[in-house]
C-alpha cells in the first residue's frame, strides 16, 4: 500500500542560518515536512539570521497576517565605509574617517523614532516600473526609488566601540534596517553599513522559540517532529473568536455568507473574526457586516 505523507498545518519558527536566502530556507523546511505546501512570513537577506516564520499547508493562507506584524532586529553598524548594498556584500562607494562617540549616537536616536521617511536600498526587491530594483542596480541603471513612511517604535544602543555600534530596533512592516543604518551614519556625519543583522521577534513569535535547521534535520522522518509545529491560529490571538455549529461552518467553508448576530462585545461592523467549531478548530476568518459573516479565508484541515 502506498504511504500517504502526513499533512502538516501550522508554523515553523526557523532560526534562519547565515548564507541562506529565505526561499532556500523554505525549500529545506518543505522537504523535511514531506514536501508540504509552505511559504515564509517576511524575507530575510542571505546575510541576515534569526526568526523566519514559515507557514505549512493551509496556514499559508495566513502569511499576509504575519507579514503585517511589527518586527524586532538586532544589528551592527560598521562606521567609515558606505557600501552599494548598504550591507557587507556590496562594494565600497564612499569612506569617512569620522567615528561617532557613544554620546553622539545616543543623542541622535530620538530623531529616528516615530514615523520617519526612508528611501529603500537600491539593492532591494521593490519594483520600479515592473522591474526589481536590484536587477536595475546590477545592470548599472538608475534606480529612482521614492521615500516611504515607516514607523520606528523603539531604537536602542546596546553597545559601541571605536569602529561599530550594535543596536536594537522594533519597527513596522516595510522598514529596511539597511536604510536605517545608512541614514544613522549620515546623521552622525559619517558613513556606515550593516555588518550583522538578526531578527528576534515577528508579531507574537519570539527568537527563543525558534528551531534551527540542524535540529529539524535531526527530527526528519521521526515521530515527534510535529512538536516543532506551532498551532494554526498562533498569529490570530488578538482577533475575537466566535463558535459555530457544523452546518454554519460548512456554509462558510463553501464561501457562503452567514447571518450571525452573536458576536463578542466590542466587535464593530467591518471587523475580522476567527470562526471556530465546537472542538476549537479554526475553520474560517470572516468579516462581520450588518449582522452577516462574510468569509475571507477558509481552512480545510
Amino acid at each position: 500500500m502506498k504511504h500517504t505523507p502526513t499533512p502538516y498545518h501550522g508554523w515553523i519558527l526557523l532560526d534562519k542560518p547565515l548564507g541562506f536566502s529565505s526561499q532556500q530556507a523554505v525549500t529545506k523546511v518543505r522537504n523535511i515536512f514531506n514536501r508540504a505546501k509552505a511559504g515564509h512570513g517576511g524575507t530575510l537577506d542571505p546575510l541576515a539570521t534569526g526568526l523566519l516564520p514559515i507557514a505549512l499547508g493551509e496556514v499559508t493562507k495566513l502569511i499576509s497576517y504575519i507579514m503585517d506584524k511589527d518586527k524586532t532586529y538586532e544589528f551592527t553598524v560598521t562606521w567609515g565605509e558606505e557600501r552599494a548594498t548598504d550591507d557587507a556584500e556590496g562594494i565600497i562607494v564612499k569612506t569617512s574617517d569620522n567615528r561617532p562617540t557613544q554620546e553622539e549616537i545616543v543623542a541622535i536616536l530620538p530623531q529616528f523614532i516615530g514615523q520617519i521617511q526612508q528611501i529603500p536600498p537600491i539593492y532591494s526587491a521593490i519594483k520600479v516600473e515592473g522591474r526589481r530594483s536590484y536587477d536595475l542596480a546590477r545592470k548599472g541603471e538608475e534606480v529612482p526609488l521614492k521615500s516611504r513612511t515607516v514607523t520606528i517604535y523603539t531604537l536602542v544602543l546596546l553597545e559601541t566601540s571605536s569602529s561599530e555600534a550594535r543596536l536594537e530596533v522594533t519597527c513596522s512592516k516595510g522598514t529596511y534596517v539597511r536604510s536605517l543604518a545608512r541614514d544613522l551614519a549620515h546623521a552622525l556625519g559619517t558613513v556606515g553599513y550593516i555588518s550583522t543583522l538578526r531578527r528576534t521577534k515577528v508579531g507574537p513569535f519570539l527568537e527563543k522559540n525558534a528551531v534551527t535547521l540542524t535540529k529539524l534535520l535531526e527530527f526528519q522522518g521521526k515521530s515527534g517532529i510535529e512538536g516543532c509545529v506551532i498551532p494554526v491560529d498562533a498569529v490570530l490571538d488578538d482577533i475575537p473568536v466566535v463558535t459555530l455549529n457544523t452546518k454554519e461552518m460548512d456554509r462558510l467553508r463553501l464561501g457562503q455568507r452567514l447571518p450571525f448576530l452573536e458576536v463578542p462585545v466590542g466587535v464593530s461592523m467591518g471587523d475580522i473574526l476567527v470562526c471556530k467549531d465546537s472542538k476549537g478548530q479554526i475553520g474560517a476568518l470572516s468579516q462581520w457586516k450588518e449582522g452577516v459573516l462574510h468569509p475571507k479565508r477558509v481552512f480545510n484541515f
